[in-house]
């Protein structure tokens, strides 16, 4: 087992796992000094491109955003997500999977669903695939608006069974998204492997937020979502001189010309 997986595995119950996302060695070379996870996402599909679905991304856009994250990634374990119908059974799964790692030289890969996928989830990491799962509501399968899961006793058991299949299936860690707390606490305690939240309450064993919406770059409503800063309003600043700069004849200098 690679030895970042391990270090993962051993926070489970001790400290918080630290999970961002990154689409680009500029961005992953800086969150790579602070997360323990670096993810390579299918969201880059509605961050960088303006999909309104992840359906939209294929194998190739990931491996070129991952090739371009792992420039930047020197500590932190590296993770990319198998994209919409790239996983579809237990042999393109693990075409998919070897064709990313080689090509990307990533640690793991993520595939979404529980109890669907766990026949698949075995089969990759019984041929050395390490998976990170991901279950609650999974962006590639849910149709229309976004809503939150384990409201009600059913989805609960539902989630829970999830959960326990991805974890036998050799899952190292799984990630809850907009899962009410209470079940996101039930299933955290009751597996030995690290949860990973996003709108999945404190209760789980770490947290993952798509970077462009913390640091204020990306315009998102989520109510999972928090802003840590302000990025667009930085970069503003800086246009806008650059623009006064040129018009006044300020730039280029003699400084920075030839």
């Amino acid at each position: 087992m690679n030895n970042k997986i391990k270090k993962i595995l051993k926070k489970k119950n001790k400290s918080k796992i630290v999970c961002l996302t990154a689409y680009s060695k500029n961005i992953a070379e800086i969150i790579d000094d602070h997360a323990d996870i670096v993810l390579v996402g299918d969201s880059l599909g509605s961050v960088l491109y303006n999909y309104d679905t992840t359906r939209k991304v294929n194998l190739n856009m990931m491996i070129e955003h991952t090739k371009s994250a792992r420039m930047g990634v020197k500590k932190s374990l590296l993770v990319i997500d198998l994209p919409y119908n790239t996983y579809r059974s237990k042999s393109e799964a693990l075409k998919s999977s070897k064709k990313a790692i080689k090509e990307t030289k990533c640690d793991a890969v993520k595939v979404e669903g529980g109890t669907r996928v766990k026949e698949i989830v075995k089969h990759l990491v019984k041929n050395r695939i390490p998976v990170l799962g991901h279950i609650g509501v999974t962006p590639q399968t849910t149709k229309g608006k976004f809503r939150s899961k384990g409201k009600n006793e059913s989805e609960k058991r539902k989630l829970l069974k999830d959960a326990q299949d991805l974890e036998q299936s050799g899952a190292f860690g799984i990630v809850l998204e907009c899962i009410y707390s209470d079940i996101s606490k039930q299933i955290t305690n009751s597996i030995n492997i690290p949860t990973i939240g996003i709108g999945a309450s404190v209760n789980c064993d770490g947290q993952v937020l798509v970077t462009d919406d913390l640091i204020g770059l990306n315009e998102t409503k989520f109510r999972f979502v928090k802003k840590f800063g302000n990025v667009k309003k930085n970069i503003k600043v800086a246009i806008t001189k650059y623009k006064n700069s040129v018009k006044q004849k300020k730039f280029p200098s003699k400084k920075n010309s030839y």
